[in-house]
């Protein structure tokens, strides 16, 4: 194997280049690994799930290494790559082929009130851990984006862009998120501009009417937002009901993707609290962690019978102002390991 040379700026690239076209595996990796999480992130946006992101980051690098000797440099590296995942994006959205999910029903020992709303489907979406944001290079979107990365990848815009088709899906992400210039958008999706900009026109339309209104969320980890979620965690760890229910917005959302079930109003919230998640005394720990730019908990069930808390999946809070505006709840504890959190703890 050779010595990947350690010269510095556009010569190393083009040194790693010519290394990797030659078959050169280190060569390679050094060449795309300054893009490899943001290029996670990027399909994790279009298709909503980390589990299918991870899969198709996979796929598009070993597609990037079998085609990097055809790689003629009339793009950049990293729109080279971004195309190729785009369009496996986009395939894997065509087949319909999604990641099965462990717990894709909430089984519980009660019926489940009647819901506020219920989606036509299944949500996929899935929680995307904040530490693994901080690694990516360059959080900074190019000069034409509407959206700045904690918007982006907030739970709110992600459900939103699951409503779009996925064509309209993946232009905006890539105009109004990445910012890339409509020019780089056709290459990338193999079509012309005016499609581009229809395709675009329509998606912010569409994207208009799901959104909620901008909020007035506290900073990330600000003493605002450390008060909400101390409260909250104290509320839901004592099964207080009331005390939760006060800390909410008149309009606040309750969800548990994937269920399509919605439950919207204090009233509602408060029911499910009462007699599903907090009834006969139920008691939980809740372990403090950071999805989507939001405060989020890995939820633990107390067993009275043993010292053992079982795992109960991830519950994130969509803060407005000093209230809670959204709880989503992820039911399935296959995410834990993502966050670094177990599936047990010893009381």
């Amino acid at each position: 194997m050779r010595e990947v040379p350690q010269t510095g700026g556009r010569r190393l690239d083009q040194d790693l280049l010519a290394l990797a076209r030659s078959g050169d595996g280190d060569a390679f990796r050094k060449l795309v690994e300054p893009y490899r999480r943001e290029l996670q992130v990027h399909c994790y946006r279009v298709l909503g799930s980390v589990q299918d992101a991870e899969d198709v980051l996979q796929e598009t690098l070993l597609a990037a290494w079998r085609g990097i000797g055809g790689y003629e440099e009339r793009a950049s590296l990293r729109a080279w790559l971004y195309r190729i995942a785009t369009n496996r994006c986009l395939n894997m959205l065509r087949a319909g082929v999604r990641r099965p999910h462990a717990d894709v029903a909430y089984r519980t020992e009660v019926s489940l009130p009647e819901p506020s709303h219920c989606r036509a489907e299944p949500s996929w979406l899935q929680p995307y851990p904040d530490v693994l944001l901080g690694e990516i290079a360059d959080r900074t979107p190019g000069p034409e984006a509407r959206y700045e990365v904690r918007e982006s990848v907030s739970l709110a815009f992600l459900a939103a862009l699951q409503v779009l088709p996925p064509r309209q899906r993946a232009v905006l992400v890539l105009r109004d998120v990445l910012g890339f210039r409509a020019a780089e958008v056709a290459t990338i999706l193999s079509t012309s501009e005016s499609a581009v900009a229809s395709a675009l026109r329509r998606a912010r339309g569409t994207l208009a009417d799901e959104l909620p209104a901008a909020d007035s969320a506290p900073l990330p980890d600000s003493p605002q937002e450390r008060r909400v979620v101390e409260r909250f965690l104290r509320a839901f760890e004592a099964g207080d009901v009331e005390a939760i229910v006060a800390m909410l917005t008149n309009d606040a959302w309750l969800t548990m993707p994937p269920l399509p079930l919605e439950y919207q109003g204090l009233d509602a919230i408060g029911h499910f609290l009462a007699t599903v998640a907090l009834r006969n005394g139920a008691r939980h720990t809740l372990i403090p962690t950071r999805a989507n730019g939001q405060p989020a908990f890995g939820v633990y069930l107390r067993d009275p019978r043993t010292p053992i808390l079982h795992a109960h999946g991830l519950l994130l809070l969509t803060l407005t102002g000093q209230r809670i505006s959204a709880v989503t709840r992820f039911h399935d504890n296959s995410l834990l390991a993502m966050f670094g959190l177990p599936r047990s703890l010893r009381a």
